[in-house]
């Protein structure tokens, strides 16, 4: 007879699961106490569950494996709902294991006690509390399996207290093994014959792409066929974005030079379109008509409902078009100049020297600091837009942004996690300061790990995309800005390094000594986005509507 905590254990183990973050408590403590005989599994412990979260949802998005968060009941379980949310929309598998009060005989009446099981239904694929220790290995597969199966997210189990130490003679069931079906063939062959009579096709390129690793094969196709292609902000990096198809990123929701190189289409084919993306284009009656190539049927909408659907393996579906397609020698000269324009109108400002740092001058530096595989997880913030739309990617998931459920807070954990994943890859985080500081606390955690990693922080002592979205709407500048730490002294008292930036000069040196030196480096780093509103809102949308 085995414990039901070292069963629950073993059957994480046969998962092939590396770590468990979280925060346990003391309805956890069997399981904790399992865990510490494990020889395969490490605790990481971090000081918020909501960091765990992040963590645990971004081994999930570098590997493909659900990564494993772990909290108690009650407040520690509220705690994972936006670490939830922010990997089931983002496509990120994750399994949540909370704990509870015995639930055969309670002593303590309705003392922290919510009902976890209903409250994680609508933010994950899979929910459920095991009332039976023998039930333990199907519960586990089953949350794993449905966590990792496109579209990948998040899923719950909830271990109570007196289950977690029940005897029982149950055993872990193997993982099966699994293929996504491949595209029909008859479908392929249509999306062919739609390609070959087309004019001026475009490839779009969103987040399901990026999550099944699709980045050779088109590759291939474009190279074969010479049709462009631009992404969504979950896509980049999907294709090297230097190629000279390459036709930007959707960061905007309109308006901007890539939305009038999509005008100048008469197809789009849309690969690993995802309704959790604002879309980078918007059908109608009569207009441009889309493909659709994902591993599901297109959710259709008022202003999503393609021709022509092409849904199993993406990558293969990929290959099997390029394998039948003859080029065409289609035109895409106007696509390609709206390109040049959007190249030109950013290079103009990136040798700007103000002090606080101009964005495009600030994006441009850390791209020549980052390696080709290293890796920016962006928390969320209205500089998230100038890194999707100026920052070139190289490959794929080396830009970790968050543009599904687009939540503050996630940038320090995701750069943790990846350098535990790709502990010889350079990694930074960039924050905001607002987002930076809703879980500063596990800077902590990333010293008391020795993982490598550069946290830049935005400084401009105010939540800079609300303010710019609030100046757009001719609102006053009001009820938006607040006062900081000294974010140096901050990292600091963590046994970080701490480092200021004082001109624009010094910010290249600064951030080349960061990424080259062992441990945990915070810059802290002034922004200057009083030509946000100018630059986004009007400019941009005069000059690409001029073309």
């Amino acid at each position: 007879m085995t414990k039901a905590s070292d069963l629950m254990v073993q059957c994480l183990e046969r998962e092939g699961v590396e770590y468990v973050f979280g925060v346990p408590g003391e309805e956890n403590l069997d399981f904790l106490d399992s865990l510490s005989r494990s020889t395969q599994i490490r605790l990481i412990l971090t000081r918020h569950e909501q960091g765990a979260g992040f963590m645990a949802a971004t081994y999930g998005r570098h590997t493909g494996k659900a990564g494993v968060c772990l909290a108690t009941l009650g407040p520690g379980a509220t705690n994972l709902v936006t670490a939830a949310a922010y990997a089931t929309l983002g496509g990120m598998p994750m399994l949540m294991i909370t704990g509870q009060k015995p639930i055969k005989r309670s002593k303590q009446g309705r003392f922290q006690i919510l009902d976890v099981v209903d409250m994680m239904r609508p933010i994950t694929k899979y929910t459920h509390q095991l009332a039976s220790a023998d039930n333990i290995p199907a519960r586990v597969r089953e949350a794993m399996r449905l966590a990792q199966e496109e579209k990948p997210g998040g899923t719950h189990l909830e271990l109570p207290e007196d289950i977690a130490h029940d005897p029982t003679d149950a055993t872990p069931i193997a993982p099966s093994y699994v293929r996504r079906p491949l595209a029909d063939a008859k479908a392929v062959a249509e999306a062919v014959r739609a390609l070959e009579a087309a004019k001026a096709p475009v490839l779009v390129i969103g987040a399901g792409a990026n999550r099944t690793m699709t980045s050779r094969m088109l590759g291939q196709l474009i190279e074969k066929t010479g049709i462009p292609f631009l992404t969504t902000q979950l896509g980049k990096g999907v294709v090297d974005e230097r190629h000279p198809k390459f036709l930007g990123c959707a960061a905007l929701s309109s308006g901007d030079f890539v939305h009038a190189a999509i005008a100048r289409a008469d197809l789009i084919v849309n690969i690993g379109h995802d309704v959790i993306e604002k879309p980078p284009f918007f059908m109608r009656d009569g207009g441009t008509p889309v493909i659709h190539i994902s591993t599901r049927s297109a959710e259709v909408d008022p202003v999503y409902f393609p021709q022509i659907e092409v849904v199993g393996d993406i990558a293969n579906a990929i290959w099997q078009i390029k394998e039948a397609i003859t080029p065409q020698g289609w035109g895409c000269e106007a696509m390609l100049a709206a390109r040049a324009a959007e190249v030109a109108h950013r290079d103009a400002s990136i040798g700007d020297m103000r002090c606080p740092l101009y964005p495009q001058y600030l994006v441009s530096e850390v791209r020549k600091a980052m390696p080709e595989d290293g890796i920016i997880a962006l928390d969320n913030g209205v500089y998230k837009i100038w890194f999707a739309r100026n920052y070139t990617a190289y490959r794929p998931n080396t830009v970790l942004l968050d543009n599904a459920l687009a939540t503050m807070g996630a940038g320090l954990p995701s750069a943790m996690a990846s350098a535990m994943v790709y502990p010889d890859r350079k990694v930074m985080a960039i924050c905001g300061d607002g987002g930076f500081m809703m879980n500063s606390q596990e800077m902590e955690t990333a010293v008391r790990l020795g993982v490598n990693i550069t946290v830049l922080v935005l400084n401009d002592n105010s939540y800079g995309m609300i303010r710019w979205k609030q100046a757009n709407m001719g609102f006053q500048d009001w009820g938006l800005t607040y006062n900081n730490p000294d974010f140096v002294k901050y990292a600091e008292s963590y046994g970080a390094h701490g480092h200021r930036v004082t001109s624009a000069a010094m910010f290249p040196g600064l951030l080349a000594h960061c990424l080259g030196t062992p441990g945990v480096h915070l810059i802290d780093c002034p922004v200057d986005y009083s030509d946000n509103d100018r630059i986004l809102n009007n400019e941009i949308k005069a000059l690409s509507a001029a073309l």
